[in-house]
């Protein structure tokens, strides 16, 4: 498999100001490339372009009345791309909203408001940072490995120096 060139976030909202607002507000503060939708149906057939990170509205029917929820989108997207992390952020303040989402596989619930766009940088930055732990910690098994072959490498060939030596 060929190394990702580009690292991307889909925004999903049918409101185009949401969207706007918010790939500005990312795009000063993190090196993605955004792609904006107004649903789930076109994100989905986006998906090839493998998202990092999703952050999809619950509600997303204004446009397209017979449209997929948040929920529906979140179930295909983790089917889908199971890596990718997923954040809801939706004007829905139910429980059981919040609760679905996550029992269906979003990383976080953010509840659209004044606060929302801080909460997703926080988030956002969490991610990263995770993402980075995940890094060191596969780097830190592959030398691991590599140092326990070499060990190894070294013990057979002291035995066949030492043989050899005894003869």
């Amino acid at each position: 498999m060929a190394a990702k060139s580009k690292n991307y976030i889909f925004l999903v909202d049918d409101e185009p100001i949401q969207n706007e607002m918010l790939r500005d507000y990312l795009a000063e503060r993190f090196d993605y490339q955004i792609k904006v939708f107004t649903n789930g149906e076109d994100a989905i057939k986006d998906v090839d372009l493998n998202p990092d990170i999703v952050v999809l509205d619950f509600h997303l029917n204004s446009n397209k009345p017979d449209s997929q929820n948040g929920v529906e989108v979140l179930k295909k997207i983790k089917q889908l791309l199971p890596a990718t992390q997923v954040i809801m952020l939706s004007g829905q303040d139910k429980l059981e909203v919040a609760v679905d989402s996550m029992k269906y596989g979003a990383y976080d619930y953010v509840i659209k408001g004044e606060t929302a766009f801080s909460r997703m940088e926080n988030i956002l930055n969490n991610i990263n940072e995770l993402r980075g732990l995940k890094k060191s910690n596969k780097n830190y098994k592959l030398i691991s490995a590599s140092l326990g072959i070499s060990i190894l490498l070294i013990l057979i060939l002291s035995f066949f120096l030492v043989r050899k030596l005894g003869e």
